[in-house]
């Protein structure tokens, strides 16, 4: 790391002093420096320091690019942790409200990496803009930096210092403080709160002029200078508290008040004018800094949006070049390393808002029990890590946990009209298939991750972990069996007239979990062969990789329409099984497909009692209890119920 300045070099120096051209004239021969325009007039402090804090508070992330599409973010390389403590007396929120402030005030700010000379640590020092001068005969960028103090100067070759500087039209190394521009705004401030404080020094009174009748009697000057002391004793006094009383006067003399009050000198108007000119003077929209004249809800939402788009976001986007461009070519290992500040924390709303969204995004829970329990800081249960996701989540079209389907409205059992004579079908919605296949994708991707992580830390004999992942599948297509079976069903008895909460799930879920632990089985089966046979190929990991793609789309695909195909001839049977009682009920193979199998083609229409087997031995389509994987792989026939 290129860290060369020691701290005892800036230490010797003392104090820092204000050179001139950060002087402004307020007005006629009174100036300031802009130090003393923060300090002392109350919307350029506002600003500023909005400004400061609203950055400040951000945190500054490092990145590596690992792709076009993937990126890894560093937590332990040497710069994130310097800008996380830039020195053993600073914060990374000081380092950068500071900065941000200088940026602000003085269009420039500077930073010197430089070596603790008590520690001999790297750290990252904020030298204030007023010390600071441009030094060299270059007019594209300074030569050197010269820091001067009370007691003395350093002079920093300019490589050795971080420069953030903003636009100067006849100067391109930069700087041209916005206060300049404000200079008529502040003067005018500056003289109204001259006049105010005169006013209150000289007393709350009435101004304006004593008128004499011209047909008074003559006034002696003797007469004349009673008058005039007497009402400056009693009236004027020296202070507020001597003020006050009720004038008394001679010769039909009368007051005319001629002055002005707070409310014709609109105190209050030009007030909030200074405080909007500043804030357009820095891009802030008026309701950040307090002006809610025109301000509503839903507009204060949009312009803190703005804020961090907008206002900040050129700030942002500067700070980030010029660290990328200065700070980080000084440490080894930056190749493709780039930083961000998190925006992110201030955009993301409420809890609730983001947990709304995040269930849209992703259509499920994205927190264990565990995690959420220890928001609250109660104490770990056993079986709190699993991540649960309800059944209208997993397969019913449902975007967010929280999400219900409307319910139909229900007929009362005694006004029910159970019309056996209807004949009904299996066919379930395709988003259910499209559903499963998801499902299934995302347990591919799982497993090769896993797979892949294994293969590159452990011995081969146990990078396949089969009681897992049978586990694991089995739990995902229990959920689907379960939802499957339950939305079919229900639409069946809906089509017989009969009230879906007639059908009882629980007599089903053995089954359920038996078929689920059979189809896991298989498809792991299938995945481990083809994995091995990718392994003994030339190109192993190019095998893998297509072994894995293919499990994410054909097979996902192809395997959740058996599956969903296969449940709903299930769920068909087992509704009208559950209702019918002793009527008497046949059922008939129908083929949907443009290009199905012969051995199905041949049984179209075939019709059997609805408790007897097809010839084929299937209770239904796809039932893999009686049929192998070559004949339910890819089956789309359906089931259909009639009643005599």
């Amino acid at each position: 790391m290129a860290f060369a300045v020691s701290s005892g070099q800036l230490t010797s120096i003392e104090r820092a002093v204000k050179p001139a051209p950060y002087a402004m004239r307020i007005n006629g021969d009174f100036t300031q420096d802009y130090e003393a325009i923060y300090r002392t007039q109350p919307a350029v402090r506002m600003v500023i320091d909005f400004l400061a804090r609203n950055i400040g508070q951000l945190a500054l992330h490092s990145f590596r690019r690992v792709s076009d599409t993937d990126r890894t973010r560093l937590t332990e390389h040497a710069f994130t942790r310097l800008m996380a403590r830039p020195n053993r007396r600073t914060t990374a929120y000081r380092l950068w409200s500071e900065t941000v402030a200088d940026r602000g005030i003085f269009d420039r700010a500077f930073w010197l990496p430089l070596v603790d000379s008590q520690t001999g640590e790297d750290s990252l020092l904020r030298v204030p803009a007023p010390m600071v001068k441009l030094d060299g005969d270059s007019w594209i960028y300074p030569d050197n930096f010269v820091v001067e103090g009370t007691r003395g100067k350093t002079q920093i070759n300019a490589d050795d210092v971080i420069y953030f500087r903003g636009y100067h039209p006849t100067d391109a190394r930069g700087g041209l403080s916005p206060i300049e521009s404000l200079r008529r705004i502040l003067a005018e401030e500056w003289a109204a709160g001259q006049m105010r404080e005169q006013v209150l020094r000289n007393g709350a009174r009435t101004s304006g002029y004593i008128s004499r009748p011209a047909a008074a009697s003559d006034w002696s000057d003797h007469a004349r200078k009673r008058f005039k002391d007497g009402w400056r004793s009693q009236y004027v006094g020296h202070s507020a508290t001597e003020a006050g009383g009720t004038p008394v006067l001679e010769d039909g003399m009368t007051f005319v008040p001629a002055s002005q009050t707070a409310e014709q000198l609109q105190y209050v108007e030009g007030r909030k004018l200074t405080r909007e000119e500043v804030a357009a003077a820095y891009f802030i929209p008026p309701p950040m800094v307090g002006i809610l004249d025109h301000a509503t809800f839903g507009n204060i939402e949009e312009q803190h949006k703005m804020l961090y788009q907008d206002t900040l976001g050129p700030w942002l986007e500067e700070f980030q070049q010029e660290i990328e461009l200065q700070l980080l070519p000084r440490f080894a290992d930056v190749d493709n390393v780039y930083v961000e500040f998190n925006m992110a924390d201030k955009l993301k709303g409420s809890f609730e808002e983001q947990a709304k969204s995040i269930q849209t995004l992703t259509g499920a829970p994205v927190m264990t029990r565990a995690e959420g329990r220890s928001r609250l800081n109660l104490p770990a249960i056993a079986g709190a890590d699993t991540l649960v996701t309800p059944l209208n989540v997993l397969i019913g079209g449902q975007a967010s946990p929280t999400d219900s389907a409307p319910k139909s409205a229900s007929v009362p059992l005694a006004r029910q009209t159970v019309r056996w004579s209807t004949s009904v079908k299996s066919r379930p919605a395709p988003s259910y298939a499209a559903k499963a296949a998801e499902v299934l994708s995302g347990f591919f991707a799982r497993q090769e991750a896993a797979v892949r992580s294994a293969l590159g830390a452990k011995a081969d004999s146990e990078w396949w972990n089969e009681a897992r992942w049978n586990t694991e599948l089995s739990d995902d297509l229990r959920g689907i069996g379960m939802l499957v079976t339950t939305v079919v069903a229900s639409k069946q008895l809906e089509q017989l007239g009969v009230d879906p909460d007639e059908f009882d799930l629980d007599r089903t879920l053995a089954y359920l979990a038996a078929v689920a632990k059979s189809n896991a089985a298989s498809i792991n089966v299938v995945t481990k062969q083809q994995i091995d046979a990718a392994l003994e190929a030339d190109e192993p990991l190019d095998e893998l990789a297509n072994v894995f793609e293919k499990a994410k789309t054909s097979r996902a695909d192809q395997a959740g329409l058996t599956m969903v195909t296969a449940l709903a001839g299930f769920a068909s049977l087992e509704a009208v099984n559950q209702v019918r009682g002793t009527r008497t009920a046949t059922k008939t193979w129908l083929v949907t497909s443009r290009n199905p199998r012969s051995s199905h083609a041949a049984m179209n229409g075939e019709t059997v009692p609805i408790d007897q087997p097809f010839s084929n031995g299937a209770m239904y389509p796809g039932d893999s209890t009686a049929l192998g994987v070559d004949e339910v792989a890819g089956c789309e026939c359906d089931v259909q119920i009639d009643f005599e």
